[in-house]
């Protein structure tokens, strides 16, 4: 896999939609519109052009902010630790809020692993373009993005450095034709590197972060990180998942605490952020994801299904972004060294 692959992939796409739109004012080819062609609002970051920027990056810039504009909820899942299930919980959060009448959108930004294909039945499909970039794998009306689409053999390993992956990063925000969309769901890495970085970066203004966990200090002493890494970014924290609360037995149905218990609820507690729920250990969710099902969709009738419908409540009417960032007194995220 080489980052010209998704360059490639979009070659007729992103040439024709970098330019000025047809009914620009013809006066110079380098003069640029003063507002945003999606939103029309001259206080829009990409109405203006900023100091020392080319007008090929304006211009791109443009192109990003024009693809944003028309999605009205941007969540991103985060974990410090691996190994969590945080792939598991984005995808089910991503279906059942579909099944909650709402128009969504998956990008998997798992540059080293992507999962997201294999847990929704997508492996081997190839992406296709239009005139207008990019498009999104569809399944079940939920539209998906994903560098696993990319890959000729899934054994594939890629092996990039930050550059490379804000590079592709970008190009889904960009270059992928995602249309109007209620929500975004952003399956990030494990950690608060590159991935999760670019990602805050370059959309500048989230809804917030779903923060995954499952119950031992273990694994709780990362996720602690996962919070502050949002609070240095001024990225809300929507709240925390436990996943692997209490192992469900598929004969009786028993719960049974194969891991110390409330981790997640502890963690929520102690760093004043909301706890959204528990998922228990279920084998049938192993079982969906590796048959490529979504499990909220496909199990819809059983208790744990019923727990993701719970988890996602508070999500439905996340806290608008901009409210969001005038609660921490500023509307532009700061880049870390």
């Amino acid at each position: 896999m080489k980052p010209s692959d998704l360059d490639s992939a979009s070659a007729a796409a992103p040439k024709a939609a970098a330019q000025p739109r047809q009914d620009a004012p013809a006066k110079g080819a380098a003069r640029l519109r003063t507002t945003c062609d999606t939103c029309g609002d001259t206080q829009c970051s990409a109405s203006q052009r900023q100091k020392d920027e080319s007008p090929e990056e304006f211009a791109e810039r443009r192109k990003l902010q024009s693809r944003l504009c028309r999605i009205r909820h941007k969540i991103v899942v985060l974990s410090g630790k691996g190994g969590v299930g945080k792939s598991t919980v984005a995808v089910n959060l991503a279906m059942t809020l579909m099944m909650a009448g709402k128009r969504v959108g998956l990008l998997d930004i798992d540059i080293h692993g992507p999962s997201v294909p294999t847990m929704l039945g997508l492996e081997g499909v190839s992406l296709q373009g239009s005139e207008d970039g990019l498009l999104p794998i569809e399944v079940e009306g939920l539209k998906v993005m994903s560098l696993g689409f990319l890959l000729a053999n899934p054994d594939d390993a890629v092996i990039w450095r930050g550059p490379l992956k804000m590079g592709v990063i970008k190009q889904f925000l960009k270059d992928v034709a995602w249309g109007d969309l209620d929500y975004l769901i952003i399956d990030s890495p494990p950690g608060t590197g590159d991935e999760p970085l670019s990602v805050c970066q370059l959309i500048g203004t989230l809804d917030g972060a779903v923060v995954v966990t499952t119950p031992q200090k273990v694994a709780t002493v990362d996720v602690r990180k996962s919070i502050t890494f949002c609070r240095q970014l001024h990225l809300p924290v929507l709240g925390v998942v436990e996943n692997m609360s209490g192992f469900v037995c598929p004969r009786c149905g028993e719960v049974s605490q194969i891991l110390p218990s409330g981790g997640g609820r502890r963690i929520a507690t102690d760093m004043g952020v909301p706890f959204l729920g528990a998922i228990p250990l279920d084998p049938s969710i192993a079982e969906a994801g590796d048959t490529g099902r979504a499990y909220v969709r496909h199990y819809a009738a059983t208790p744990t299904a019923e727990i993701m419908r719970r988890i996602i409540q508070p999500l439905l009417s996340p806290p608008p972004a901009e409210a969001a960032a005038a609660r921490h007194g500023e509307t532009e995220r700061t880049a870390l060294p």
